[in-house]
């Protein structure tokens, strides 16, 4: 929280004391001040070398989309495999996705769908941990922690916590996803929740006698950036403090608000999923290096052709039109999209028309960030249970995001145990991507 005091107790030529002109950032009951915790935050980080200005919007859909429906349709299997909603033709000669997927499968030639994509833990928090760090954790679902940390916070720590101009959050949360924490790395790295505690303490509070209407509040506003800029005490804050006053009163709070968009483009997203996919491209551009969005309701046991009836035309329209705007905006080399899951579903349709959960073959694609799109990569069995070709685990997926965000492949951080370990072990970014 931002207080700008009317404390009339003069000792500067502007009538404000240092303390009382500024007072960014006061966080909860920590005692702590916004610039502390960016000190503090940089300070830990300051190991972490950034190499690449370039964002992931990481799509969670929650509760393991089924990877036929969705992105490997497989009409050439027998009839208890194959999609339930038939299939759709893509830009892409010969490949086609599933039948509740129109409009993105004219995107396709902008993707790269993966159909190898494979792990072997097919409980909810266990395979959710599986792909959101690169390792398997099988207390989870019985209660465990999670052992590893996120790639948002491995980026957050390799990076810093903040974009070091714009002081945007480098890990911001959208939703909650299991396992989307830091770990061992330690609560400074954990992601941003502007849903929390922490967006409001980014809310300016100005005393309702001073400014009793918004148009007083935005002239206020631009007064105090005049009066700072030509006072010079911007150059008498430290770093940090800088680094906050820039977050509360600059452009970052204004990436998190939809206001602040051309109403055509937000119309053209459309509500809900796309809402937050508009906001997730809205911070990338103002310097956020991890967005996580969570779209739930995809752990279909049963009637799977209603569930996705009443799941996809969302998912349909909002990821049609993201890819569309980061292509016609000239973002596809900055910002990555993935899409997954914890899981895929069952290749065979089940006793109640539904499918269940199944590790062995689970759901990806991808859409940007400076790779090779316009393909599809690795190929499924015969009936859409295993994969054909080599396959894509989990490891292999976060060193294709390690290499478009510019992570050291090798990076290693210190453990719980206080030992050092390398964040992937045996993973290669995806070769026909590169």
């Amino acid at each position: 929280m931002l207080t700008i005091t009317s404390n009339r107790c003069y000792r500067d030529c502007e009538g404000h004391t240092r303390r009382e002109f500024l007072r960014v950032g006061s966080l909860a009951l920590t005692g702590l001040t916004l610039a502390d915790l960016l000190q503090a935050r940089a300070e830990a980080a300051a190991q972490g070398k950034p190499t690449k200005d370039t964002s992931v919007v990481w799509l969670w859909l929650g509760g393991g989309a089924t990877h036929v429906e969705t992105f490997d349709p497989k009409m050439t299997a027998p009839s208890e495999y194959r999609s339930v909603t038939g299939e759709v033709k893509t830009p892409l000669p010969g490949v086609t996705i599933g039948g509740t997927f129109p409009k993105i499968a004219r995107v396709v030639d902008k993707m790269a769908l993966i159909r190898s994509f494979a792990h072997t833990n097919s409980g909810h928090g266990g395979g959710t941990h599986f792909v959101m760090t690169g390792y398997d954790n099988r207390t989870i679902d019985n209660g465990g922690l999670p052992t590893r940390p996120s790639m948002g916070s491995i980026l957050a720590r390799v990076r810093g916590p903040n974009h070091p101009v714009t002081g945007m959050p480098t890990y911001v949360r959208l939703n909650p996803i299991g396992s989307d924490g830091p770990a061992f790395l330690g609560a400074a790295y954990a992601p941003f929740d502007p849903n929390g505690e922490a967006r409001r303490n980014m809310t300016l509070s100005v005393p309702e006698k001073r400014l009793a209407e918004r148009r007083s509040l935005l002239r206020a506003l631009d007064t105090i950036n005049r009066k700072v800029d030509a006072s010079g005490l911007m150059e008498g804050l430290t770093k940090f403090e800088q680094q906050a006053f820039s977050l509360v009163l600059g452009n970052a709070p204004k990436a998190f608000d939809l206001s602040n968009e051309d109403p055509r483009v937000v119309e053209r997203y459309g509500p809900g999923l796309g809402q937050q996919l508009l906001r997730a491209r809205r911070l990338c551009e103002a310097g956020c290096g991890f967005v996580t969005i969570h779209y739930s309701g995809w752990d279909m046991h049963s009637n799977i052709l209603r569930g996705l009836q009443a799941r996809s035309p969302q998912l349909d329209h909002a990821v049609s039109a993201f890819v569309e705007d980061v292509y016609q905006r000239g973002l596809q080399d900055k910002i990555l999209l993935v899409i997954t899951g914890e899981f895929g579903r069952t290749p065979r349709i089940n006793r109640n028309a539904g499918r269940d959960h199944w590790a062995p073959l689970s759901t990806l694609a991808l859409a940007g960030g400076g790779l090779k799109m316009g393909q599809v990569v690795g190929e499924s069995a015969p009936k859409v249970d295993v994969p054909k070709t080599t396959p894509i685990t989990p490891q292999d997926l976060m060193a294709t995001v390690f290499h478009v965000l510019g992570i050291d492949l090798r990076v290693q951080f210190i453990n719980q145990a206080g030992r050092p370990v390398y964040m992937i072990e045996n993973g290669k970014p995806i070769a026909e991507l590169i």
